[in-house]
């Protein structure tokens, strides 16, 4: 076994992106783990470390030099590998090739088998890890990839990096490792934090480098986040139940703009609190990077978190100069809102004739249009009543006016809050306002829905508007593209007819289709809305499947047509359950359908003469009238629980009918009406489930 010591490899450079620093860090793990695999160079642990400035990868425990091997590969028989010339065979060549060596160069030996064979041995050298490590290193430092970031050359070399590199420091031990990258070459020192201990710093060896850092006042990004999140737990806790929100992908890029953090709390002016929380919230967060405070009741105050990089001394000076940068960022927000509050929505709407939704469905106003009557449509089912369905064509007329609005403008991501806002301003009825404010929810799987039937229903008109557009000019979502997020949008209409189960899916996207054909655009009606009918069925098998139910199952309910989410779902739920529960009586039933429907015959309908039929026969016919009685009962009701429960029950006549019943009798009187029980059997099952597609294949 090889000796062993620690290795470092750390590059140091100007100020990285966050973004890509954290996937800069992810690959130089994998790609130092390879190349020390590669060299075969054993080693312990690898982990990582990175700063605004620098990347470092620290590895314990690697070998200071290679094994050193000795190969003897046993191959096949001298009279297979030589020929009676002597001459090697192609199997020979095979083996030596596949060996590293060649077939001159294969040795004979008789083994205890009393046979001769042709081995293959070889012999490598130890390397010593010093060469080999360099070799990695320059390797490691050009192979990292900077997506969506244009690398940088610098100096009159050719090689890039995402930004310019100053320093490597690399080390086997206490040994450096030559590298050369660009025009810089490694030695054994590290940079310490730029104001506080600017300059080199020593590295003795690798177990060192983290304390060398910290007395140069740098933290890796773990111990920086954990610093940063004490003392916003700290700040919490000092006003009394407090809460200061950290959206990851804002907390993340924070804890990269720094290397020895500080909190610290600043006030912006209470004239601002006026403005829509949202819009001060995205100003902070997105734009200045500060982290917004809500009182104990959930409130925005005016307190806001700073995370500085500078000396603790001079905090109040951090804190005076990020007050000063923020007013002026408030101060057009505040602008931008007072100056909309002047025009108002329906001018606003009037503005949307000239912004394109899709260059072949028109524009959005066209689009808000289409909005109207869908969202009514969704509305009257959804909850039976004209005033609610006059609410949401209102939300559904209004919806979109913000988009042209100057604060929809400069914060994009707000534009349903923000048309929210605009309406409560003007008089609209709070619920229409609030509808405005949700019509973009669900954003994303796991989103909160909008809360009233208002709000889904102009949620559900947008998207479903979308969606079927897209059908209709033949432009749904491939697996590479989906530029309108159809599919973000077809989850969204899933999650939210769940909970109106009243609700048709086939009649709103005949509705979202037939605007569309008033509009003046030509296409199939019927081809298109099966197509999109299709497309949630997929969705909703998906959706199934990750909750757990079986993919037959889910077949089964599929094979029936049905779509509407919540009765999808259910049936899928409810027949899994069941079938899970009761194993044996659910594989018999469906053996039993599938071989009844293979049998049916639809052309004879199904008016059995009750005169003809036999014992068994009676038995089948009473219990699937009754068994179809309970079932649509139960679907009615929507306990498709008691559904499922009607079916099974209907497994035991089923098995007798056919142990006891010749279906195809030479008589064709008695043959057709065994064929109409069958028919009637298997349309007891209509609207449930095709239970067929449970059964076991043989």
């Amino acid at each position: 076994m090889a000796e062993s010591l620690d290795f470092l490899l750390e590059i140091g450079c100007e100020e990285m992106p966050s973004a890509p620093l954290m996937k800069a860090q992810d690959q130089l793990g994998k790609l130092v783990e390879k190349g020390l695999a590669d060299a075969g160079l054993a080693h312990g642990a690898v982990r990582t470390l990175s700063t605004p400035r620098r990347l470092a990868v620290i590895v314990e425990a690697c070998a200071t030099a290679t094994e050193e091997i000795h190969e003897v590969v046993r191959g096949p028989k001298v009279a297979i590998a030589f020929d009676a010339d002597g001459n090697p065979t192609r199997a020979a060549e095979g083996f030596a090739r596949k060996n590293k060596t060649t077939a001159a160069e294969l040795v004979r030996r008789v083994e205890a088998d009393g046979n001769e064979y042709v081995f293959a041995e070889r012999n490598i050298a130890s390397v010593a890890a010093l060469e080999l490590l360099s070799s990695l290193c320059e390797k490691t430092i050009g192979q990292i990839q900077w997506p969506n970031y244009r690398s940088q050359r610098w100096g009159s070399e050719h090689q890039t990096f995402v930004r310019p590199i100053r320093w490597i420091c690399a080390l086997l031990g206490s040994e450096v490792v030559p590298v050369r990258y660009a025009d810089v070459t490694s030695g054994n020192t590290t940079r310490g934090h730029r104001v506080m201990a600017a300059g080199e710093h020593v590295v003795p060896e690798p177990a060192a480098y983290e304390q060398v850092l910290e007395d140069a006042y740098v933290l890796g990004e773990k111990r920086r986040a954990l610093v940063i999140r004490d003392g916003i737990a700290a700040l919490e806790a000092e006003r009394g139940g407090a809460h200061v929100d950290t959206p990851k992908g804002t907390f993340d890029e924070v804890v990269n703009l720094c290397e020895w953090p500080t909190v610290v709390v600043g006030e912006f002016d209470e004239e601002f609190l006026a403005v829509p929380q949202e819009i001060i919230v995205e100003a902070m967060l997105k734009h200045q990077r500060y982290f917004p405070v809500y009182d104990a009741a959930g409130a925005l105050t005016r307190e806001f978190v700073i995370v500085s990089n500078a000396d603790p001394a001079v905090n109040d000076t951090v804190r005076a100069g990020n007050e000063r940068v923020v007013r002026p960022r408030l101060d057009d927000a505040k602008f931008f809102y007072d100056e909309d509050l002047k025009v108002g929505l329906d001018a606003f709407r009037e503005r949307l004739a000239n912004v394109v939704f899709q260059k072949k469905l028109g524009t959005v106003l066209q689009k808000s249009e289409r909005m109207e009557v869908i969202a009514g449509s969704v509305a009257l089912q959804g909850s039976g009543s004209e005033d609610v369905m006059a609410d949401a064509v209102r939300a559904a007329h209004l919806a979109k006016a913000a988009l042209v609005s100057q604060a929809v403008v400069e914060f994009t991501s707000q534009q349903g809050v923000i048309g929210g806002y605009y309406a409560a301003a003007q008089g609209e009825a709070p619920v229409v306002a609030q509808a405005i404010s949700e019509h973009y929810r669900p954003r994303f799987a796991g989103d909160e829905l909008p809360q009233t039937v208002v709000g889904k229903a102009t949620a559900s008109a947008d998207k479903l508007d979308t969606i079927c557009g897209m059908f209709a000019i033949d432009e749904p979502p491939t697996g590479s593209a989906d530029p309108f997020a159809v599919r973000r949008s077809a989850i969204g209409v899933i999650a939210m007819l769940r909970t109106m189960p009243a609700v048709s899916l086939r009649s709103i996207v005949d509705v979202a289709l037939g605007e569309y054909q008033k509009q003046g655009l030509e296409f199939d009606a019927t081809e298109v809305a099966d197509k999109v009918v299709a497309y949630f069925v997929g969705r909703l098998s998906a959706i199934a499947r990750d909750e757990g139910a079986e993919v037959d199952t889910i077949r089964a309910v599929a094979d029936t047509g049905v779509c509407d989410p919540a009765a999808f779902l259910a049936r899928a739920k409810a027949l899994d359950k069941a079938r899970r529960s009761q194993r044996e009586v659910f594989d018999d039933l469906a053996t039993a359908y599938a071989r009844a429907s293979h049998l049916a015959d639809a052309t004879l309908g199904v008016d059995v003469d009750a005169t003809l039929l036999g014992d068994a026969e009676r038995l089948l016919l009473d219990a699937v009238d009754e068994g179809s009685a309970r079932v649509q009962q139960a679907i009615t009701a929507g306990e498709f629980d008691d559904a499922i429960s009607a079916l099974a029950l209907l497994r035991e006549p089923i098995d007798r009918f056919f142990e006891d019943v010749l279906v195809m009798d030479k008589d064709e009187a008695v043959r057709n009406n065994r064929l109409r029980l069958l028919n009637r059997f298997e349309d007891a099952f209509r609207g449930v489930a095709n239970v067929g597609a449970m059964a076991k294949k043989k």
